[in-house]
């Protein structure tokens, strides 16, 4: 009884076999990223010291909505992918809602999260142009240990900075990273200059993701053969992970239903644009009405309380200038337990989509983001990773609406992750120790007016 089927799979023929660049049909194209000094746009070379230059060519690309996966590429993916699209039947008999909710389980990838489908391809491009070592920053750790088995696969060296706190807070995502080969060392480090200034600045600092990003170009410039990688926020990342949706868009087919509303957890938005943006063609494009959700952090409310305007997409400003909502490079988020969302920034594609009105955001509590989680792993049977506690609390947001007013609408969220090496995060909400934190005005103005000048 197609009904009552709860979990959709494609064969393997059925993977997609293309990523989707929504900045193709985008009515309003992106703003061009900055060259800091000059303040003029930059072209595809002038990201080639850093990056890999096929993943330079595809920031940039305008013009192509479909861009062929590469062979070594799809036979990686078709290890995990395709990833099961499953109907929440239990979360909705808990919550007595007549919403039909659906998630794409991301956690089921060998990495256990949505971040090995954009570490594949950033390793291949690097090692067909003959790189023989990468970088990158890490938050909760698992772009680093994505990055860091992708690495082992196409035979790269990987050295990752993962995020002082978190480094602390989660040693098992710097174990897994360090079993796939990975150097791997807590920023604020004393291993580069921008790691150095920050903690003569301030001795205590427990790092962010933009003071990670600073260390990791600064050794990839410094190395040689050696490139830059990211997890999010760019271009090219969304592209990768748009694998998530177009999946998605066959697995709701199966289940005879097209979603009402799309929701993931926002960070600098991977998974988000990953499950959105192939739904979102079709408001684009066809006239759809599906509504899209990015749930973020209270504590780090760049879509509900930043600013659009360029800003660096790191610390020391060692990046070009993005036009992005964003906290201000220099924002100090707080110390929560869903590392991967502690960002100052939102990428430069889902900022012009969201400046349009495509998409919108919800800022969550840290408490009723793990009372979410722990309600869904009682219901679903999976421990969801700190971040996707996020998408699944507003997820439970829209659900209750529907069921004040008695619309039977279908929500699709995405499950960024499994929590299974994020267990202290738990033990620290069930004993009570976990708390909210609160920005002020005063702090976020504080913050954001750093990055003005940058936009004179």
């Amino acid at each position: 009884m197609k009904d009552k089927q709860k979990r959709f799979f494609l064969s393997e023929s059925e993977i997609p076999t293309q990523w989707y660049n929504i900045q193709a049909d985008m009515v309003n194209k992106p703003m061009p990223p900055l060259n800091p000094a000059t303040k003029e746009p930059l072209k595809a070379e002038d990201l080639y010291p850093i990056f890999a230059e096929e993943l330079a060519r595809q920031e940039l690309n305008q013009t192509d909505a479909w861009i062929d996966i590469p062979e070594p590429v799809l036979e990686m993916y078709k290890y995990y992918r395709s990833t099961p699209l499953v109907r929440a039947y239990g979360l909705e008999k808990a919550l007595g809602t007549p919403a039909h909710i659906y998630f794409k389980n991301e956690s089921v990838s060998p990495v256990g999260s949505h971040k090995l489908n954009s570490a594949l391809p950033q390793a291949y491009y690097n090692k067909m142009q003959g790189v023989t070592n990468i970088t990158t920053e890490t938050g909760a750790g698992q772009w680093g240990a994505a990055l860091s088995y992708a690495a082992k696969v196409f035979g790269l060296e990987c050295a990752v900075y993962q995020v002082k706190i978190s480094y602390n807070q989660k040693p098992y995502r710097r174990s897994i990273m360090q079993t796939f080969g990975a150097t791997v060392e807590a920023s604020p480090s004393m291993s580069t200059r921008a790691g150095k200034d920050i903690i003569t600045r301030d001795p205590m600092n427990q790092g962010s993701l933009g003071t990670a990003i600073s260390e990791a170009i600064e050794l990839a410039m410094s190395t040689p053969n050696c490139k830059y990688t990211l997890g999010s926020v760019l271009n090219h990342v969304a592209l990768h992970q748009s694998i998530i949706g177009l999946e998605a868009e066959k697995q709701m087919a199966m289940a005879g239903e097209y979603p009402d509303m799309v929701i993931a957890c926002f960070g600098g938005g991977s998974n988000f644009g990953g499950v959105a943006f192939p739904f979102m063609r079709h408001n684009i494009l066809d006239g759809k009405k599906t509504q899209f959700i990015a749930a973020e952090p209270a504590s780090c409310p760049k879509l509900t309380r930043g600013v659009f305007q360029y800003d660096f997409g790191d610390e020391a400003g060692m990046t070009p200038l993005l036009p992005m909502y964003t906290l201000g490079h220099s924002f100090k988020p707080a110390s929560i337990h869903a590392g991967g969302l502690r960002y100052h920034g939102a990428g430069v594609i889902l900022s012009q989509l969201m400046k349009d009105g495509y998409m919108e955001a919800v800022d969550i509590e840290q408490l009723d983001s793990f009372r979410a989680g722990v309600l869904f792993a009682r219901t679903e049977g999976i421990i969801p990773a700190p971040e996707s506690c996020h998408a699944i609390a507003a997820t439970i947001r829209e659900a209750l609406k529907c069921k004040e007013t008695g619309e039977a609408k279908t929500i699709l969220f995405n499950l960024s992750g499994h929590g299974f090496v994020d267990m202290s995060a738990y033990d620290s909400y069930f004993s009570g120790e976990m708390q909210n934190y609160h920005v002020s005005d005063e702090d976020l103005s504080k913050f954001i007016s750093s990055a003005d000048a940058l936009n004179k």
